[in-house]
């Protein structure tokens, strides 16, 4: 399925990954899942969709917080990424992301802005053989304040030396759309769901 973009013009593309680059969001859950129930801890698949984009420390005191319990933040952290990377082989792209991608690459700057660590982002691009096409990525650890607030993507913005508000934003999460929209910029959401991956 083809994305409708806004009108434009741009002066540069910025991509959120985890499930609109890559269709890595299943293989995440899955992670927490395994992470957190070592812990005796749990993440219910419609709160982990909606705090999509919330950086994994931060997700880890929420989760602490709502659930009462102590679970050890650096630890499950540290677990949960190494059972994603675990599954890496079996990541595909989202066909409609890669689509304007390579339609647009060479053409404008493009930037990752993630809420994962950036060692998750570089492997995940590095898996799609994507990695080249973004000399900006922006991850977990570049910013104090994730989505929904707009520093992830205006610190995005300032790397590429692009105007905020000529910035496109793909993301395929609500909290990721409204930091785009808190940032000034267009946005487009991405679909989930298979029909949308490249096989």
């Amino acid at each position: 399925m083809k994305l409708e973009l806004p009108p434009g013009p741009f002066d540069a593309y910025l991509f959120d990954c985890d499930g609109t680059i890559a269709d890595t969001m299943p293989l995440h859950f899955e992670a927490w899942q395994i992470a957190l129930g070592e812990h005796g801890g749990q993440f219910p698949e419609d709160l982990f969709y909606a705090w999509a984009g919330i950086p994994v420390d931060k997700t880890i005191e929420m989760l602490n917080e709502k659930y009462g319990l102590k679970m050890p933040v650096v630890e499950i952290l540290r677990r949960k990424e190494e059972l994603y990377f675990g599954q890496l082989p079996k990541v595909r792209a989202v066909q409609s992301v890669l689509h304007h991608i390579h339609a647009q690459h060479g053409k404008l700057p493009f930037a990752v802005v993630s809420g994962s660590p950036r060692d998750s982002v570089l492997k995940t691009l590095t898996t799609l053989k994507l990695l080249d096409y973004f000399p900006v990525i922006v991850g977990a650890e570049d910013y104090s304040r994730g989505k929904p607030h707009p520093d992830p993507f205006l610190l995005a913005a300032k790397l590429l030396g692009v105007r905020p508000e000529r910035c496109l934003v793909f993301e395929d999460a609500d909290l990721g759309v409204e930091s785009a929209r808190a940032a000034g910029m267009q946005w487009v959401k991405v679909p989930k769901g298979k029909p949308y991956l490249l096989v």
